[in-house]
């Protein structure tokens, strides 16, 4: 699922014109119009690349609203590949104006997101076999770009917004009077019908009702183990809820094959990278 030109485009703009609201008022002061440069892009951890697109983007708006050339990004690291401290991510080169007015746009979009797909990585490699899951605990007019950058370390997609499934979660039985009445209205969707439990009593009354679905929100190992010999299909029963790198092994040596973890995009720190100028002509 890649983000569409227009919708990476606009979430750029908004960051430019947050960023540089009329101009960037120190490069136009002591940069000649006329100067061109030649920057190193380097990563200053270790990680996993992801957000090049806005990164790119970043660089092209600022090039055509700024009318003075193009500015080039040669990238060396793909979206998805590891990143070695020290490393040339990319080499930019256009007018100097442009080329520093778009940096930190381009660099907070990268840095994110990289982060993003570096902690993702990290649970896929503890977690499996199973599969990681994102969530809908996204930056708000950043989700799109954040699933793109779960899947470059490797995680897999959730429901994209409440529009895509049906879950049902607590304050859904709540409103609604339980798990029978919640999934019979749910029916009428056509579609899947996934139900948050948490306990092996709710679970059992998810089933009984005809959920396709189970979502075992904060279980302990030994809950894991035996919702997966109730439902049977370890596939059919979603994992979620505080799920750290040290509890996830756990869950999965319980029997968890489909684990969703919001840290991966709440709480991912950002990759740190720098853009250094080379040559200037």
């Amino acid at each position: 699922m890649a983000a569409t030109e227009n919708g990476v485009r606009d979430v750029v703009e908004r960051a430019l014109r947050e960023d540089s609201p009329t101009g960037d008022l120190t490069t136009s002061s002591v940069v000649p119009e006329i100067a061109r440069c030649r920057a190193e892009l380097r990563a200053k951890g270790e990680g996993v690349l992801a957000g090049t697109e806005a990164a790119q983007a970043a660089f092209a708006v600022v090039a055509e609203q700024d009318g003075l050339g193009s500015v080039e990004v040669a990238w060396k690291i793909r979206d998805g590949e590891r990143i070695r401290g020290g490393q040339v991510v990319a080499i930019v080169e256009g007018p100097a104006r442009s080329v520093l007015r778009a940096e930190r746009v381009a660099i907070n979009f990268l840095g994110h997101l990289s982060g993003v797909a570096t902690l993702t990585r990290r649970f896929v490699e503890a977690a499996r076999p199973a599969e990681v899951l994102c969530t809908r605990k996204t930056t708000p007019g950043l989700r799109t770009l954040e699933r793109e950058a779960v899947v470059a370390g490797g995680g897999s997609l959730h429901r994209a917004s409440l529009s895509d499934a049906v879950l049902i979660k607590d304050n859904h039985l709540r409103v609604t009077g339980g798990v029978r009445k919640a999934v019979r209205a749910a029916r009428r969707a056509g579609v899947p019908v996934e139900v948050e439990v948490e306990t092996l009593d709710e679970l059992q009354e998810a089933l009984a009702a005809g959920a396709d679905r189970i979502l075992l929100d904060n279980p302990s190992p030994e809950l894991v183990r035996q919702a997966v010999a109730r439902v049977g299909d370890p596939r059919r029963l979603e994992v979620s809820g505080g799920i750290t790198l040290d509890s996830v092994p756990l869950l999965v040596q319980a029997g968890a094959r489909v684990i969703s973890v919001g840290r991966i995009t709440h709480s991912a720190p950002s990759l740190d990278l720098s853009l250094e100028v080379t040559d200037v002509h």
